[in-house]
């Protein structure tokens, strides 16, 4: 039995009682029988309601597979292949890896190394391609050389003179 079917029953119930309907306490029953049975039909409004917009979410799930199929294949090829048992990070080896934002969608990418020193991304959000500028930093990178360099000097300088100076303590 449904919940308009049962608030009928309740109803059908009460007349088959043949209360005196000028007597408040049935009149108040009355107006509870009433509610219940508008907040029934609006129940089952509802269920409708709920069980269309599933069947709505249902067929945007499925079209988003679809997309997805075409976009990034069927999902079955990964790079990486791991065991569900062993937490697995594609990050986890020495190589460097960096985020870049997009100027223009503000999405964010991950690139190792290799894909930033091409200077060029294209988004693949939105398809904006963007250029990195390392003019600066190649003024940077030559400053730190030349001080490992003379760093580099400093320390095999300082190993000749001991080196040197065991010598002579040794003569």
């Amino acid at each position: 039995m449904n919940l308009t079917e049962r608030i009928a029953y309740i109803r059908g119930l009460a007349e088959g009682l043949k209360l005196d309907e000028n007597k408040d306490e049935v009149k108040v029953i009355n107006a509870i029988i009433d509610l219940l049975e508008d907040m029934a039909y609006d129940v089952v409004d509802m269920e409708e309601i709920v069980d269309d917009v599933c069947n709505q979410v249902d067929e945007i799930d499925e079209d988003l597979a679809e997309v997805e199929d075409e976009l990034y294949g069927d999902g079955c090829e990964t790079e990486w292949e791991y065991d569900d048992d062993e937490d697995f990070d594609p990050f986890d080896d020495d190589e460097a890896y960096y985020e870049v934002t997009c100027p223009s969608c503000g999405e964010t990418t991950i690139l190792d190394e290799d894909a930033l020193i091409e200077g060029e991304l294209k988004c693949p959000m939105c398809g904006v391609e963007f250029e990195f500028d390392f003019s600066e930093l190649k003024e940077d990178i030559e400053a730190i050389e030349e001080a490992d360099k003379k760093s580099d000097e400093a320390v095999e300088e300082k190993a000749d003179d001991q080196k040197a100076d065991e010598e002579k303590s040794d003569q």
